[in-house]
């Protein structure tokens, strides 16, 4: 497993689902859809875990169990919705759902470092010049520039180190206790943390709808959805909802005792559990969460880059004050303050 999933992995992910969409609607199996994907990959990388896949389903698991390893290949929400779409004959619509919501987070996170790039590149410009030419040129060329640029690596030593941990801690294989840890502060996050909890209810509301069309019942169905949507404080939700259904509460009613979910989605909920429309609204409130969610996290890529810049551009112009001051300062003591 790599440290990061790069846009390019997401689009891969997202063109090997769309290429069994595609296979599986023209009427071919599974099996013959994996084997046509394995001679021709999104990349070199699926071929292993393809081999892998055909290998378990040809001594007899179905696909969703073949996709349960102790080395999983797939989060837990692409095997729910796999799992789901094949006990209800409707594996097509699951892998083009799951099509749509790689291609959207390939979108999402492109987006993100592409705005970043200017921002890293005026921190790495602002410490050559302030850390490396600047020196240089006061010392009247005497010092190593060599030093000064291994200064300079060093000054931005602590930056590297703490993106780094970010990104080692964000990672989705970490335990469920560090990832409810890392939830939680996210949470507190303007923008980020909104679009987190939506496209958590989104995923929550995709998983329910494929689980309830392909006929499991709406208590292991709550519970499987929890467990697909990807988030630890979901999941501690719904688990603490399980009593109050099991002693014949409906759904609809147990999650109206819990803030966690906003009343829109309650409202929905409640209207599509007794018009007998669930699937119909669930599809609905995927679709609402999953355009909330993305839409924040469109913002939160544009504005998080322009904090980075407004920080740089004050530490620059913080830096050339204190350039010009002590410049100012060296020439009145020369004078003799005249």
């Amino acid at each position: 497993m790599s440290f990061l999933v790069t846009p390019r992995q997401f689009l891969h992910r997202a063109e090997f689902y769309q290429q069994l969409a595609q296979l599986t609607a023209a009427g071919l199996g599974v099996v013959s859809g994996l084997e046509q994907l394995k001679r021709h990959p999104p990349s070199r990388s699926f071929r292993a875990p393809i081999q892998h896949l055909l290998d378990r389903l040809a001594q007899g698991h179905t696909l969703a169990g073949a996709l349960q390893s102790p080395d999983p290949w797939l989060p837990e929400f692409d095997v729910a919705l796999i799992d789901a779409g094949e006990r209800s004959g409707r594996l097509d619509g699951c892998f083009r759902l799951l099509a749509h919501y790689y291609n959207d987070q390939a979108r999402l996170r492109k987006q993100m470092i592409s705005q970043m790039l200017y921002p890293v590149g005026l921190i790495h410009m602002a410490a050559l010049v302030f850390w490396v030419v600047l020196p240089f040129a006061r010392s009247q060329f005497h010092d190593s520039l060599l030093l000064l640029v291994l200064k300079a690596a060093l000054a931005l030593a602590p930056l590297y180190l703490v993106t780094a941990l970010i990104l080692f801690a964000t990672q989705s294989r970490h335990g469920e206790r560090w990832r409810g840890l890392i939830e939680s502060l996210v949470h507190w996050i303007p923008l980020l943390g909104a679009a987190r909890k939506a496209l958590a209810l989104a995923r929550l509301s995709a998983a329910l709808e494929a689980l309830i069309s392909a006929g499991v019942t709406i208590l292991p169905a709550w519970d499987l959805a929890a467990n697909a949507c990807g988030s630890p404080a979901m999941r501690r939700v719904v688990a603490s909802l399980q009593p109050g259904m099991i002693a014949g509460l409906t759904p609809a009613e147990a999650i109206r005792t819990r803030s966690h979910f906003p009343d829109l989605f309650t409202n929905l909920y409640s209207s599509g559990e007794l018009s007998g429309k669930l699937d119909e609204t669930l599809s609905r409130l995927y679709a609402h969460y999953q355009e909330e969610g993305t839409l924040k996290l469109q913002a939160f890529a544009q504005w998080l880059p322009r904090l980075l810049y407004g920080i740089v551009a004050a530490v620059i112009a913080y830096s050339i004050i204190q350039f010009w001051t002590g410049y100012f300062n060296q020439i009145a003591t020369l004078t003799g303050g005249f």
